[in-house]
């Protein structure tokens, strides 16, 4: 039954198909995987009875020949989608025991085509962290551990249980939601592939809000091909999401080996930063080599309002979460603390409910958008936003997609930098300029540290352009022949 978790998902459809194995088979070797590695507490609940009835309806559909594209594929979903009867927590304690009675429009999406849920994975608390260790349920640990030396490491965040999971072999393919990078960085520092798509190609309907105007739900998976098909399954137009865009979905698989012969790749300059680790420099490097050894014309460009792209992060992401996370008052769902009075309840309940993180970004965004403050902060941080927007519209009519590293270093041990939140913020500093921008967004491993930790690459494309994207990285996957595996998936 090992076997069975090694497989690609894109193998894994296709031996299903040939009912070279059953989706109850496949089901059963994920499952006892997950119950085999939960010391790295990837998964907050697991859905093991689930997953074998919706394997069960998947082998019947098989025998019939109604196979769907991803019927009897075991996938993890990230714990900020609702699920419908199942345990939703925002990998917070003030949505204790919170079950919803809908379900989100992705993951609908994916049990429609025939996927298999897993379990409902550990993320930073309401996704707001690069780490996975603000969750209340615990940090997740990578799989991955560095040479000699076994302290154990953050997967990233805020998808850092999608992460690992996928990189430990736990399911074929995931969900992640990325707001400033929280699929891309979780996928470089777990040497899987996490693509953020255009915002409003997947609806965000049923998924806990943090930011609304950048939040964007995409998937994991352990290569380019497996994520092409899952990002098929889970985009589409969506009535019930205001910001979901009415366009046709490309078979992004059909297109991914037409290679980027032609095409033109962009170099931001902006982007060689001080004190970038040598071997980052040197993996972008060889990343540019092996595009242009495929016929890609190779361009610098210019980003300049780059600079600008963190601190404009990170005055609209924390406003739009204290709006967001008003809701969230003990009257309704969740967790309720009572009180002497009406406000003294809420008081007490977003005390005890919301973790350190959480309470810090609230506040900050409840500043950032009070009298006096608003012109100042958000207003201005808005207007650089738009400039940084159009920094990329300007260099899309010279390149048809950017290429630079994904964040700036390898993963770091557990414990390390929770002192000191501009340091682990700056984990996005690659990452969140293509968000601010709406854009879409890959990052692929490519190569590992000196101490034998993955390193990412991050492509850039224009809007609704994830085809172009997915070649791009097919290419340098190729090229990469990136093989390494974790040594403590259990």
């Amino acid at each position: 039954m090992a076997a069975l978790t090694d497989l690609t998902l894109a193998a894994a459809r296709d031996g299903l198909k040939k009912k070279s194995f059953s989706a109850k088979e496949i089901a059963e070797a994920h499952i006892k995987a997950v119950e085999g590695a939960r010391a790295l507490n990837a998964f907050i609940t697991e859905t093991p009875d689930k997953a074998l009835a919706m394997a069960a309806q998947s082998d019947a559909r098989i025998a019939k020949g109604e196979a769907r594209p991803l019927d009897g594929i075991p996938l993890a979903i990230k714990d900020l989608f609702c699920t419908e009867g199942v345990l939703t927590t925002a990998a917070s304690h003030i949505l204790d025991g919170y079950k919803p009675q809908y379900e989100s429009t992705v993951t609908s999406n994916l049990w429609r085509d025939g996927a298999v849920m897993v379990g409902k994975t550990n993320l930073d608390e309401f996704a707001m962290g690069s780490s996975n260790m603000t969750s209340y349920y615990g940090p997740v640990e990578s799989p991955w551990r560095r040479q000699g030396d076994n302290r154990p490491l953050v997967p990233g965040g805020s998808s850092g249980g999608s992460a690992a999971a996928i990189a430990a072999r736990l399911a074929l393919g995931a969900t992640g939601t990325d707001t400033g990078g929280s699929i891309r960085q979780p996928a470089s520092f777990c040497g899987i592939v996490g693509l953020k798509p255009t915002y409003g190609r997947c609806s965000r309907w049923g998924i806990v809000a943090f930011a609304s105007s950048l939040d964007q739900a995409g998937p994991f998976a352990r290569d380019v091909r497996d994520t092409a098909i899952l990002m098929r399954a889970m985009a589409g137009h969506d009535p019930k999401d205001s910001t979901s865009v009415d366009m046709e979905v490309p078979d992004f698989e059909a297109t991914l080996d037409k290679g980027v012969k032609g095409l033109k790749i962009g170099i931001p300059k902006e982007y060689r930063v001080d004190g970038m680790p040598a071997e980052i420099e040197k993996l972008w490097n060889q990343g540019i080599e092996w595009l242009r050894a495929e016929g890609a014309e190779i361009r610098e460009i210019s980003l300049p309002h780059t600079k600008y792209a963190l601190a404009t992060y990170y005055i609209v992401a924390p406003a739009e979460a204290s709006s967001n996370l008003a809701r969230y008052d003990g009257v309704r769902f969740g967790l309720r603390v009572n009180g002497d009075s009406l406000d003294d309840m809420y008081e007490r309940t977003r005390a005890a409910g919301f973790g350190a993180e959480v309470r810090r970004r609230v506040m900050i965004g409840a500043y950032v958008l009070s009298a006096g403050y608003y012109d100042a902060y958000y207003l201005k941080a808005q207007k650089v936003r738009a400039l940084i927007a159009r920094d990329f519209e300007q260099a899309f009519g010279q390149v048809d997609a950017i290429l630079t590293p994904t964040a700036p270093s390898a993963a770091f041990a557990i414990g390390d930098k929770m002192d000191d939140p501009i340091a682990m913020y700056l984990n996005d500093v690659f990452t969140v300029p293509a968000s601010l921008a709406g854009l879409p967004a890959l990052s692929l491993p490519a190569g590992l540290s000196g101490d034998g930790l993955p390193l990412g690459l991050h492509l850039i494309g224009r809007a609704f352009d994830e085809a172009t994207v997915l070649r791009a990285a097919r290419t340098i996957e190729k090229a990469a022949n990136f093989t390494a595996r974790p040594g403590a998936a259990s």
